[in-house]
């Protein structure tokens, strides 16, 4: 079992940053593969990015390259979301993800446990 929190949420002017953090309860954490995924007002959930167990592999939607960027520090139990030059939408609420084998990094289906979301609002 794998509890998962989210935090770093908050509301910025279009362009800002924010870092989104993700704390896993449990000693298993570096056999996971983590994701984040978003959900906007009306729209499906969607995928934003994930990383391997190790931290080797990494994937972006097309969406959020080159100004999203996600790490992990399995020593902490915690992955981690950097977000830069955020757009108006981005907005959304973000939760993080872990699977342990997921057959496709983007498929929220993949993934096995789910935090309770933070929420991302960027103003223009």
């Amino acid at each position: 079992q794998v509890q998962l929190v989210e935090s770093g949420g908050g509301s910025v002017q279009a362009g800002g940053s924010l870092r989104l953090s993700c704390a896993a309860s449990g000693r298993t954490f570096s056999s996971y593969a983590m994701g984040w995924f978003r959900q906007a007002p009306g729209k499906d959930r969607e995928f934003v990015a994930a990383i391997s167990w190790s931290g080797g592999s990494t994937y972006y939607a097309d969406s959020v390259k080159g100004r999203i960027t996600i790490s992990r520090d399995n020593a902490k139990n915690t992955v981690y979301l950097q977000m830069n030059s955020l757009k108006p939408e981005d907005t959304a609420v973000y939760y993080c993800a872990a699977a342990r084998d997921p057959p496709g990094y983007g498929l929220g289906s993949s993934y096995d446990y789910w935090g309770q979301g933070t929420q991302v609002t960027v103003s223009s």
